[in-house]
């Protein structure tokens, strides 16, 4: 049976952070990130993908205000935009990696799936917002808003301006994983949990219900990977490896690290909550519920033997 490899593209991987996000620019970086992947599949492994969404659902809920001031078009809630979301970026995926096996004569399928995944209504996480999503505003322009919507706002570290924040918990189940890891062993490549997935809670009837809320994208792909039993979990991010004192003069560069020593340095503060911290969590997850390694590295860098920061079990 092949080998199974869940790749988790980081925002870079479609949008560069000098960029505007025009779909010409998202469409090159995506093919360009997915070039890389053909190392995967010539190292044997079958690929199923997922991917972040952070500035294109934020442009979704932006769009969703202007049209609500302009036309009155009611405003869709945070699980519907996150499910556009995955069906946009798993389209742009989808056909660009369907041309680069086109140019090379592979012979592959591809499909993109809505993936629902499962979280506590109970999770401590909606009791304290804390994810940021969507546009800066002017305190007054927060109040309102807040007032309006019963939204919650906080001001940004770095004094940019006020965000809405919302619930981010934990993810328990990604539904469809038992589909997933069949059109993997099948020999397709998978696009599943885009964005962390579309937050569902089960009422007291047992059916499902949409949140507003966002599930971290690392820590649901990571749950991903070990729920179809993946061999491998690549992160793919915009450094080579994960760094100690990173940007610092005695920055030093991690090439292969146990669960334990990275659980370590993630104690110490090491590795920054809004970059580097989930990436590690999630890696740390995946190698102690039954995977072999997680690889941190920059899409680039695949073709290299040894690539990136390994964590391994110990």
């Amino acid at each position: 049976m092949s080998k199974i490899a869940v790749v988790a593209f980081g925002g870079n991987a479609l949008l560069r952070g000098n960029e505007i996000g025009t779909i010409q620019q998202q469409e090159k970086n995506t093919y360009e990130t997915c070039l890389n992947l053909l190392q995967l599949l010539e190292q044997g492994y079958e690929i199923v993908i997922t991917h972040g969404n952070g500035p294109q659902v934020g442009n979704i809920m932006l769009r969703n205000e202007a049209g609500y001031n302009e036309y009155k078009i009611p405003k869709m809630p945070l699980d519907i935009c996150v499910a556009d979301s995955q069906g946009g970026i798993g389209y742009m995926i989808e056909r660009q990696m369907l041309n680069i096996l086109a140019e090379r004569k592979i012979n592959k399928r591809v499909v993109t799936i809505v993936s629902q995944v499962l979280v506590d209504k109970d999770d401590p996480a909606f009791e304290n917002p804390t994810k940021p999503v969507g546009a800066f505003y002017l305190k007054e322009e927060a109040e309102l808003l807040a007032r309006s919507n019963n939204f919650v706002f906080k001001e940004d570290p770095a004094k940019r301006g006020w965000r809405r924040v919302v619930p981010s918990p934990k993810p328990k189940e990604v539904l469809n994983h038992p589909i997933v890891k069949q059109l993997a062993e099948e020999g397709n490549i998978v696009i599943a949990a885009g964005g962390g997935g579309v937050p569902v809670y089960r009422d007291e009837n047992n059916l499902l219900q949409g949140v507003e809320a966002v599930i971290d994208k690392d820590l649901a792909s990571s749950l991903l990977a070990k729920e179809i039993g993946a061999d491998s979990f690549f992160i793919l991010t915009d450094v080579p490896k994960v760094y100690l004192n990173f940007k610092k003069p005695n920055q030093i560069a991690l090439d292969k690290i146990t669960a334990t020593e990275a659980r370590e340095y993630l104690e110490k503060g090491e590795f920054a909550a809004g970059s580097m911290g989930p990436k590690v969590k999630a890696a740390i997850e995946f190698v102690s519920n039954g995977g072999e390694e997680t690889i941190i590295t920059e899409a680039r860098e695949l073709s290299k033997k040894n690539c990136g920061t390994r964590i391994v079990k110990g």
